[in-house]
């Protein structure tokens, strides 16, 4: 059987996906309010855990159980173009899957079981008989939890030295994860076709193009609303005003959206997603000033 091209190696990965569990990890790593001297070298584990790592598996996964999909939406893709042939693709994701795990143990109890709970949601959102795809409900929320609330949990305990972080940070990340549902449902649009064929019920196809958009305004809008009103319970006003101030930017690029959300999805997720993902830093920065309280 022949190897896969290393630069389509590279695209099974999708390098361009690992920045959100990144993010959230770098947002966990603030929210601990510990700093960050003699620490550096568990933070760059943690990144590199969270991005190329898990969510370079989860994508590697998803390729290939989805690879019959893919022929129908996105032939060009690394497995249906025959540029990662036969099963590499599966060994890649075993693989990637072995490696994470075994650095996942450096970040103490809490980090690696936050990892292996990643890992098998990966495993579990396209894998038979699980498939957690095929239910839009259930699906987006396991890509959820994975790319922000994890993610943070896991900066959290590395900076609290592998201990259960401060409750208030598990809720910022809880909070975070169910915005992070409508964002999902944002990448959706793009396949309705092919998932109409295979059978997968995403939400556009549950609910239909307009249900599924409000429905996905909605997740991202209260989670917001429900992180500015704990901040102000908290005591910090300040960034409870910048996450509000955020929201209300994305409220009304939300309205635009919803004009046509097949034709703004890509549109929404580059500058709508940005202003959340800066609201989830605002937010971190709270705790950390509040000494991670």
């Amino acid at each position: 059987m022949p190897f896969p091209v290393p630069s389509a190696v590279v695209q099974l990965l999708k390098p361009i996906t690992w920045f959100p569990p990144m993010w959230a990890f770098g947002c966990g790593v603030v929210a601990s309010g510990v700093p960050a001297q003699g620490r550096w070298g568990l933070i760059v584990i943690g990144v590199v855990l969270a991005g190329p790592l898990v969510c370079g598996t989860s994508q590697a996964v998803n390729d290939w159980f989805d690879r019959h999909v893919d022929a129908i939406n996105e032939p060009q893709r690394p497995i249906p173009s025959g540029r990662v042939p036969g099963r590499w693709g599966l060994y890649i994701a075993l693989l990637w899957t072995g490696l994470s795990l075994a650095v996942a143990t450096l970040l103490g109890p809490w980090g690696f079981a936050a990892a292996v709970l990643g890992l098998l949601l990966a495993w579990m959102y396209s894998m038979p008989p699980f498939r957690l795809k095929n239910n839009g409900w259930w699906g987006n929320a396991a890509c959820a939890v994975s790319y922000e609330g994890l993610a943070w949990f896991t900066g959290s305990a590395v900076m609290a030295g592998g201990a259960m972080p401060h409750p208030h940070s598990i809720v910022l990340a809880a909070l975070y994860s169910a915005g992070a549902h409508g964002i999902m449902t944002l990448n959706d649009f793009k396949a309705i076709e092919g998932d109409r064929q295979m059978g997968v019920q995403s939400l556009p196809v549950r609910l239909g193009v307009m249900g599924a958009a409000k429905v996905a305004c909605w997740f991202m809008a209260l989670a917001q609303l429900a992180v500015v009103l704990l901040l102000i319970g908290w005591g910090h006003t300040g960034h409870a005003l910048a996450v509000g101030g955020l929201l209300l930017l994305q409220l009304a690029l939300m309205d635009r959206f919803l004009d046509d959300p097949r034709r703004h999805a890509v549109a929404y997720s580059g500058l709508g997603v940005t202003l959340y993902v800066i609201g989830m830093l605002a937010s971190a920065f709270a705790l950390r000033s509040g000494g991670g309280s």
